[in-house]
């Protein structure tokens, strides 16, 4: 068979190959150093003006990295070859200091049709830091920020968890996400986040979710159709 035969079967194979991998890829660590940090999202049943955060880290190295960021421990609590020397005393170091609170104050925003809401950071725990942000009047619609931790290194994700259980993954690529937390609409036309909001962001999810099946449906049709040619060429008497 001619080699000109066979060239528009390798490039389709490779172009579909290429572009499955690019519709299909995701980050390898969703966390740069493990298991990825997360925070908790929930209304007060008997303040509706209240939204709750709760911020855990993934590892106790993050706390350590944390509090040589915010010169609250030594740089030499990191090591030359990157290793990380963490003690039980750091993350009591960091919960009592103002620097962390800030930090918490900085890194984590609530807002309620378009007003900040005020953060106070309350205890911790087992379960993470508790942060309270009290907002201008009853909350609908909160739009919660997280940037935890990305100021350290841009990989670092944070895995968030709202009312019924909906999750929400925040990183470089999507710092802001709408959450409904109750019945009380906003006094204003704000909406949660729309597709036309992210529609570069909600695009490519779609795309990345569904193009492998087009994809390969395109290739099989591609190779069904040539397949198809080659058994009427040999069935064809030659002139």
């Amino acid at each position: 068979m001619p080699a000109t035969a066979r060239w528009p079967r390798r490039v389709v194979i490779s172009a579909a190959f290429t572009l499955t991998l690019l519709a299909t890829a995701v980050p390898a660590d969703a966390h740069p150093y493990g298991y990825p940090q997360t925070v908790t999202i929930a209304a007060d049943a008997a303040r509706p003006d209240v939204v709750h955060l709760t911020w855990k880290a993934g590892s106790v190295d993050e706390l350590t990295l944390l509090g040589v960021h915010l010169g609250l421990l030594p740089q030499d609590r990191v090591l030359l070859d990157g290793a990380v020397d963490t003690r039980e005393t750091d993350a009591t170091i960091l919960a009592g200091s103002k620097p962390f609170a800030n930090y918490l104050l900085k890194q984590m925003t609530v807002s309620s049709d378009g007003r900040a809401c005020a953060g106070v950071v309350g205890k911790t725990s087992d379960s993470g830091v508790d942060v309270d942000y009290t907002c201008w009047g009853a909350v609908g619609i909160a739009r919660v920020e997280v940037r935890m931790l990305t100021d350290l290194d841009p990989a670092y994700r944070t895995v968030a968890t709202g009312p019924e259980g909906k999750r929400q993954v925040y990183g470089t690529d999507e710092y802001s996400h709408d959450w409904l937390l109750g019945d009380a609409p906003p006094t204003s036309a704000a909406t949660p986040t729309s597709a036309a909001d992210h529609g570069p962001t909600t695009a490519w999810k779609a795309a990345r979710s569904i193009g492998p099946l087009l994809l390969l449906g395109a290739v099989g049709s591609l190779l069904r159709r040539q397949v198809r040619r080659r058994r009427l060429t040999r069935v064809r008497p030659s002139s």
